[in-house]
């Protein structure tokens, strides 16, 4: 199995200091193409495309940003991965390509739904540490991903992560009105760690996170989440939000 490092900065006795966020590499080519286009109408000196222009590559390098992110550390915690609004948390069976003994069983689980806009940064992260088990992708429509049904029409991407006691966690990600491609940094064999980097879906969408059976979410509706900090939910852990401990 192949073992994937992405170290995050930490803390160091002298203090960190605040940095522009980088940009990743699947970025830069639009971010390029988008410039040299601004270039281009800025040569030919028309300024009513040149402006705009020069907004929209400022937007792509702001989508396309992969901002450090400071990973909670804890027995059983389950991270968000990814940044947005907690719009939906339902009870619902674990889509087919992700149940069975192999993978989240057939019994209903706790589905957690974050939207990301356009805004939002848009790298997933892992929500434990791991094994990938399976890396599901299935072709489907681009409706709303803020709808209930964009989780079995829309095109979409299921990961299963294995813990080292055999725990796993499901997540989905779903392509949405405006995103066209849903991008994985990861296959199966792969060892992650909580918060690692593991896909990317652009441009605006939704992941699905599927909490274990006798694990309530700690988040709420209309929260928002950060990737690789927001704690979702403790494993085997019950209570409603509000009596868990912050």
């Amino acid at each position: 199995m192949k073992e994937i490092k992405q170290p995050e900065s930490t803390a160091m006795a002298g203090g960190v200091k605040w940095r522009w966020p980088s940009v990743h590499p699947e970025g830069r080519k639009f971010i390029l193409i988008s410039g040299a286009i601004t270039a281009f109408f800025a040569f030919m000196a028309w300024e009513t495309l040149a402006w705009p222009m020069a907004g929209i590559t400022l937007w792509i390098a702001a989508f396309f940003r992969d901002p450090v992110r400071s990973v909670p550390r804890g027995e059983g915690l389950i991270i968000a991965p990814a940044d947005g609004m907690v719009t939906l948390i339902q009870t619902v069976l674990p889509p087919r390509e992700l149940a069975g003994a192999g993978g989240l069983g057939d019994a209903p689980l706790t589905r957690v739904s974050i939207f990301m806009s356009v805004f939002d940064v848009h790298i997933n992260r892992a929500p434990i540490g791991g094994t990938i088990k399976q890396v599901v992708y299935i072709s489907g429509k681009f409706l709303n991903a803020d709808l209930d049904k964009a989780s079995e029409d829309n095109e979409r991407q299921h990961i299963l992560v294995e813990d080292r006691d055999g725990v796993r966690i499901g997540f989905t990600q779903i392509a949405g009105l405006v995103a066209r491609r849903i991008m994985p940094f990861v296959k199966p064999g792969d060892i992650v760690a909580a918060g690692q980097r593991v896909g990317l879906i652009r441009f605006g969408s939704r992941v699905d996170v599927y909490l274990p059976e006798g694990t309530a979410p700690r988040v709420t509706l209309g929260q928002r989440c950060v990737a690789g900090e927001t704690v979702l939910g403790v494993l085997g852990r019950g209570e409603p939000q509000d009596a868990i401990p912050q």
